[in-house]
């Protein structure tokens, strides 16, 4: 009897330890995911970034090899200066960009082409003083 009594007490845990562990468990999570959303938030705007920089370069690039502007992203596509529209990742979405086209078009047959590209999100970015549209 006392061996089933000392066996029971060994096999598991009390109320008391089970609160602790999952008191401890609440602490760790409430310190990481604050720093995992600020971790992430970072990683999204470098992307944004960095695609940015790309389409810029395209669109100058394609420019200049082409004599006037492009009308449309897909035409970047469509000429082989990129792979594919990148996906902004602040919308999550490649139909989201905003195109800033020429004031006065250069090319013969009038059209206005693009001229910069901004991102379709009006969010504030994480410095807090500008909006991702505005980079």
């Amino acid at each position: 009897m006392r061996f089933v009594r000392r066996l029971r007490r060994l096999a598991g845990f009390t109320i008391v330890e089970l609160a602790i562990v999952m008191t401890i468990i609440l602490i760790i999570i409430a310190i990481v995911v604050p720093g995992y959303r600020f971790v992430v938030l970072h990683a999204r705007e470098q992307t944004l970034r960095d695609d940015l920089r790309s389409m810029r370069k395209m669109v100058d690039q394609y420019t200049a090899d082409k004599q006037k502007a492009p009308q449309a992203l897909e035409d970047l596509v469509e000429a082989k200066y990129l792979p594919e529209i990148p996906v902004d990742p602040m919308t999550s979405s490649s139909e989201t960009w905003q195109v800033i086209l020429e004031e006065d078009p250069v090319a013969l047959n009038g059209e206005r082409g693009i001229v910069d590209v901004k991102s379709g999100s009006d969010a504030v970015d994480s410095s807090g003083h500008q909006r991702y549209s505005d980079w």
